[in-house]
């Protein structure tokens, strides 16, 4: 049945579950979720694929890049899919088809296969985007940036549980007889099964706009863009401010990627911390997903309400500020308990910079949210990985000198002094980086908006639980 009255919600009540938006968010939330625990599934496992597979250094980094290179352009064409097709529809089918490579990264028995797997197991990283597109359709104005902020990082907390849950699994699979060596096969088959499952999840519980799926209000003479308000993916691409975005993504979440996937062996390389240790802290920064883009998205829309949408930037650029400085000044520490201070108000200011980027978003073109999420959204592949890149030539060149400068003295002397060399290599690649984020920072103040779109998402008043103005244009065919 179709409600063509049916609002926007401007509250995010997250129990109200006869709420076809909040019912949606959960939804989407927990299919992010998913998708980021089966993309980086295969981290905890890597010790035993490399024994397994036979994988030589240069693979296992391949491995990490390619799995980021295909999410760029899996985001580049999911949004303009949205747009055309509905998030419900892109959401099901992405998790079924998602689910097909990394069920067959636990059946591979070359390094090739291996990397073709993950190459399309990267694509999955497209459910960002969707989940993004799906809940700014669903929540209005006044809550979209907390919204899209809390969904998305209780998305991204997938990637960051599976070092707890893959084990987890990879027991239990132990506990029925199957060898240790093999048990991060069983461990990737199940993650891609429950993906399947979500699929399925997705398409009979969700819908695409709080007044129906875009199928049936077409097929009922509704439409929710008139068609002379149709926006062209080339015009959209013209649009400055999408770039610029762009690059800002790539600043804050293809950094995050690219950190968490460098800081284990940079914490036990320069502070000599044990494995288990390091991945603990790890952990503990992908946890922070639980509130900090959260408060990203709540300031950025606090912002909004004080400075219209000029606040959104301001804020956006001064969170994009700190987080190059928190990362500039832990490069430069010696100290455990100082270096682990930074890290922490990093790892909150980086988050909060990817919650305030989206509370930008869903503003920059309305009629065209998918292909504006799904451009800005392949921005953090882009920047993972030319981040990756900068610190594996830094590193792997460091590496090289050390070995050759202490051949000749023995495993352990050459052993230490690569640790050295990568530790300081990787030291100063963050160094940049940071350096390259403070710019962004300052960069991102260029985003201007038009007198007209201030004035129509100027704050607006409520009545109860109903913002007004939230109604979604339509048109009845007669």
């Amino acid at each position: 049945m179709i409600n063509i009255q049916a609002q926007k919600s401007t509250k995010l009540s997250l129990f109200n579950l006869k709420n076809v938006s909040i019912r949606t968010f959960w939804i989407t939330a927990i299919s992010f979720f998913m998708c980021f625990f089966a993309w980086f599934g295969i981290v905890p496992f890597m010790p035993d694929v490399v024994k397994d597979l036979g994988l030589t250094p240069d693979q296992k980094w391949n491995s990490i890049i390619l799995a980021v290179t295909g999410t760029v352009f899996a985001r580049l064409l999911i949004g303009k899919l949205c747009d055309k097709y509905g998030p419900r529809m892109c959401y099901t089918f992405l998790l079924m088809l998602g689910a097909i490579p990394v069920i067959l990264c636990g059946l591979v028995q070359t390094p090739t296969q291996f990397l073709v797997c993950r190459l399309f197991i990267g694509f999955i990283g497209a459910s960002f985007v969707i989940t993004q597109v799906h809940t700014s359709l669903m929540f209005a104005s006044n809550i979209v940036g907390t919204a899209n902020a809390t969904s998305a990082g209780w998305g991204n907390l997938g990637g960051g549980a599976n070092r707890l849950g893959m084990p987890i699994i990879a027991a239990a699979v132990v506990s029925f007889g199957v060898a240790e060596g093999e048990a991060w096969r069983y461990s990737m088959v199940i993650a891609g099964i429950v993906c399947f499952l979500m699929g399925i999840v997705y398409y009979f519980f969700t819908q695409d706009t709080p007044q129906g799926n875009l199928k049936d209000l077409r097929e009922a003479g509704v439409e929710i863009e008139k068609k002379k308000d149709e926006v062209g993916f080339l015009a959209v691409l013209k649009d400055y401010r999408i770039w610029i975005l762009f690059v800002v993504y790539a600043a804050s979440f293809g950094i995050e990627l690219t950190v968490y996937g460098t800081m284990d062996d940079y914490l036990q390389n320069t502070f000599q911390l044990e494995r288990l240790t390091a991945g603990n802290i790890v952990l503990s920064f992908a946890l922070m997903n639980i509130f900090a883009r959260t408060l990203g998205g709540f300031f950025g829309d606090r912002f909004g309400r004080l400075k219209g949408l000029r606040g959104r930037v301001l804020f956006l650029s001064f969170i994009l500020c700190v987080q190059g400085i928190m990362l500039v000044t832990f490069s430069t520490t010696t100290s455990i308990v100082v270096g682990f201070v930074f890290l922490i108000l990093f790892s909150l200011s980086v988050q909060m910079a990817e919650g305030a980027t989206f509370s930008v978003v869903p503003f920059i073109n309305k009629k065209a949210i998918g292909s504006v999420s799904g451009i800005v959204g392949a921005g953090g592949n882009v920047g993972a990985f030319l981040a990756a890149l900068l610190l594996k030539s830094k590193s792997a060149l460091a590496e090289k000198a050390a070995i050759t400068a202490n051949q000749g003295l023995g495993e352990e002397a050459i052993k230490a002094a690569q640790s050295a060399a990568s530790s300081a290599a990787v030291s100063q690649g963050y160094f940049v980086i940071g350096l390259v984020v403070v710019v962004t920072g300052v960069v991102a103040l260029a985003i201007k908006f038009s007198k007209e779109d201030e004035k129509a998402n100027a704050p607006i008043s409520t009545t109860g639980s109903l913002e007004v103005g939230e109604l979604q244009p339509i048109k009845v065919k007669s």
